[in-house]
């Protein structure tokens, strides 16, 4: 049986989503959530935090790969570098722990989940609660984000089209 953990993120610095999506013969959530750090705390200390605390999450679901979104397009500039700083521990922390590493871009991901890269949230949000069938709804939307982004690789890999090859 085909079986493959993805970490699906959404890169931040005060806020990062996460989610583990774990394929077998369906796509199902095994986490999700966000790492917040302190706006008190300076840069150095924000991305330690969020280095220990992705660490923690790999090594507890022992992903084989990671989702991450591309930077792509900011409204506000001041948040652009510390989101890229952050993107760089990320990208280090999964090169570090053998994950390969796969980048999308929000229009990508949402084309992907929708099939309209210019989608608003909720319907990204709507169709990722369908097609995963959960009981409730995830929150915040950076934890959505992360799922996003991990059901993004599932459905532009391989091991989407076999999986649907299986369940036949």
């Amino acid at each position: 049986m085909i079986s493959v953990k993805i970490l699906g993120i959404d890169p931040g610095t005060a806020r990062l989503g996460y989610a583990i999506l774990e394929l077998k013969e369906k796509p199902v959530l095994l986490d999700c959530g966000i790492i917040s750090t302190s706006k008190d705390d300076n840069d150095a200390v924000r991305l330690k935090e969020i280095r220990a605390d992705l660490l923690e999450i790999i090594n507890k679901h022992q992903p084989q790969l990671a989702s991450v979104e591309k930077l792509f397009f900011f409204k506000n500039p001041k948040t652009i570098i510390p989101v890229a700083q952050a993107r760089g521990v990320i990208l280090e922390i999964a090169a570090s722990n053998g994950l390969e590493v796969f980048e999308y871009t929000p229009l990508e991901m949402k084309k992907t989940i929708t099939g309209n890269g210019m989608a608003k949230k909720e319907m990204v949000a709507e169709i990722i609660h369908r097609e995963l069938a959960l009981d409730e709804k995830i929150k915040p939307d950076d934890a959505v984000d992360a799922v996003g982004l991990a059901l993004t690789y599932l459905r532009s890999s391989h091991h989407w089209r076999e999986a649907e090859i299986l369940s036949v």
